[in-house]
């Protein structure tokens, strides 16, 4: 009985796998004349899912919405990829120039990335179990995937912003804007070393705060003596908000006025130093300032727009049958 129930258990097993091999490669959606299997979509959900399982770890939950978010955002990009290239095959191309163009493209990518060896693209595409003309293939539907999808909506330089919706964008997102305090600030940092005698660190700064005290410049001392990461640029850590800090040296730097330092702020892990350059206090940015900003977001929200038009259209002339 107990080796029947073995045999039983490892039948069904070998059952469910055969099924599901069987399932992976299968067909999940037609576009035009063209398939998509289920390996394929599971290709481009194990590269996203990778992510999701480091972000919810302790979340199983959440994880299995994240790949269903993932499988079912790539079943559309993968149909949007099937109709491009459709909509090209259709179309009156020159595709002897094309070829031309792709033995080119992969002439640049083997002399890039391959050390100008045609050999040693061979054997890395042999160890991941795709052959030459699969490659070619890739290569090819990737360049005309990119080259129309640039043509019909992703040239920036084609799309223009009136400086009217511009202003109407800026004056409707204000709050987008917005700027905290901010204080221009420069920082000398004298590390708390464990192996130094107590005290060490702040006796150090009080030296240094001596010399500023006596008219060396901030700057000067901080390129010598900081530990910081800005001790190249004199400690400058240019424009910062409280945010920034600790709070107990937010506290502190906001108290000051331009122009003016710290005595030295001691703290368990470093004594700093700091002066402050300037002060910006709260305040929206004016258009003259973000109107680049808001072109570009613009742009690229009506090249979203146009895209989802295009593909759109190309849905509506299409058969897809999902599975």
């Amino acid at each position: 009985m107990k080796w029947f129930s073995l045999f039983a258990a490892g039948t069904s097993v070998l059952w469910v796998l055969a099924a599901r091999a069987e399932l992976v490669s299968g067909i999940s959606v037609v576009v035009n004349d063209s398939v998509i299997t289920y390996a394929e979509i599971e290709d481009e959900v194990v590269k996203g899912a990778a992510n999701a399982a480091l972000v919810y770890a302790h979340n199983p939950q959440a994880y299995d919405q994240e790949v269903e978010r993932l499988r079912s955002q790539d079943i559309e990009l993968l149909v949007e990829d099937k109709l491009i290239l459709h909509e090209f095959a259709t179309s009156p191309y020159t595709t002897n120039v094309l070829e031309a163009f792709i033995d080119d493209r992969i002439r640049d990518k083997i002399q890039k990335e391959y050390y100008g060896d045609r050999t040693r693209l061979i054997k890395t595409l042999d160890a991941e179990g795709i052959t030459y003309e699969a490659f070619r293939r890739q290569q090819r539907d990737q360049f005309i995937i990119e080259y129309e999808t640039y043509q019909n909506n992703s040239n920036l330089r084609k799309i223009l912003i009136s400086p009217l919706k511009i202003e109407q964008y800026y004056n409707g997102h204000k709050d987008d804007f917005k700027v905290d305090d901010q204080v221009h600030l420069r920082m000398i940092v004298v590390n708390q070393q464990p192996d130094s005698p107590t005290g060490m660190a702040r006796r150090v700064a009080e030296e240094i705060m001596a010399k500023i005290d006596s008219g060396v410049p901030f700057a000067e001392m901080a390129s010598v003596y900081s530990s910081g990461s800005q001790r190249a640029e004199g400690g400058d850590r240019g424009w910062v908000d409280r945010s920034y800090f600790k709070s107990e040296l937010a506290e502190k730097a906001f108290s000051l006025k331009p122009g003016q330092h710290s005595g030295v702020i001691d703290l368990p892990e470093a004594c700093y130093l700091m002066m402050v350059e300037d002060v910006r206090p709260a305040h929206v940015r004016p258009l003259t300032e973000v109107r680049d900003e808001v072109e570009r977001t613009l742009r690229s929200e009506e090249s979203l727009r146009l895209r989802k038009t295009w593909i759109e259209r190309l849905k509506r002339k299409s058969f897809i049958e999902y599975y």
